[in-house]
């Protein structure tokens, strides 16, 4: 599943490019997770004026109104000139005087949806619960302790849950984890003041690293220039079980939690 380095890579390949641009035609493919909510004959005609990112989702605000979107669990965004006739997973095309935006999704739980602004009910029905974003300065060490406190949970699901911080996905936050010397298993509320700033030290590290590295490629991501990310080869846990720790040597353990796969080193990472 595209995780927030992912999806702002994906941001940064085509923003500048389209930005600007004048919409000339929007065409829907097989239905979405969730429905456009607008005839898409309405938006002939209008800007895109930036891209932005909440959280996974993609901004595109116009000169009325914004376009969500969501990559889902596999979906991938391009963008060019033109673009080939649309094949079986070609869901939505977003035709401007700059381009085409193609969403491919072979599972479909992606989305493309119109809002009138980011107060709206389609908007606010999925923004509205997202934490705060992890690479900005509204990630505040004390509040992000404060929220670790209240939660009993295993602090990877804490992370995951997106409520508290946004966007830390399974990748990065077995990542940030290690990086933090935490046991992936501990309870939230049992980490201290201290440890929550070297976790949340730790998260920010590894999602600006992945961004860097243009992201993980585990499968088939590519950002809208069809490029690969590489961030997975400098990996320290994750998808590494029985390896040895890069660090002390230990093999990596695996497990899973919450029907996710978690890797973590027994030594290096605490309880």
């Amino acid at each position: 599943m595209p995780e927030l380095p992912e999806v702002e890579v994906t941001r940064l390949s085509f923003a500048d490019r389209i930005s600007g641009a004048r919409i000339v035609h929007l065409r829907m493919g097989k239905p979405l997770r969730w429905p456009l909510g607008c005839d898409p004959q309405t938006l002939v005609g209008r800007t895109v004026q930036a891209v932005r990112r909440r959280g996974k989702y993609l901004l595109l605000d116009l000169d009325r109104g914004l376009l969500l979107m969501h990559l889902g669990m596999s979906g991938s965004l391009s963008f060019g000139a033109s673009q080939p006739k649309p094949g079986p997973h070609d869901h939505a095309d977003l035709a401007t005087s700059r381009g085409v935006l193609r969403l491919n999704d072979p599972r479909r739980f992606g989305a493309v949806v119109y809002a009138a602004g980011e107060q709206a009910p389609e908007a606010e029905k999925l923004l509205g619960r997202l934490g705060v974003e992890p690479l900005g300065d509204g990630f505040d060490a004390a509040a992000f302790h404060a929220g670790l406190k209240r939660r009993s949970a295993p602090v990877k699901q804490v992370l995951l849950a997106g409520d508290l911080v946004v966007g830390v996905g399974n990748i990065y936050a077995s990542e940030a984890l290690f990086l933090a010397g935490i046991r992936p298993t501990l309870a939230a509320a049992r980490i201290s003041r201290p440890r929550a700033l070297k976790l949340r030290e730790a998260v920010r590290d590894v999602l600006a690293r992945a961004v860097q590295k243009g992201g993980s490629t585990l499968r088939d991501f590519s950002n809208a220039q069809g490029e690969a990310g590489y961030f997975q080869l400098e990996a320290m846990v994750y998808d590494r079980a029985g390896q040895p720790c890069r660090v002390c040597g230990t093999p990596i353990r695996g497990i899973r939690q919450g029907q996710r796969a978690t890797y973590f080193c027994p030594r290096c990472q605490k309880p």
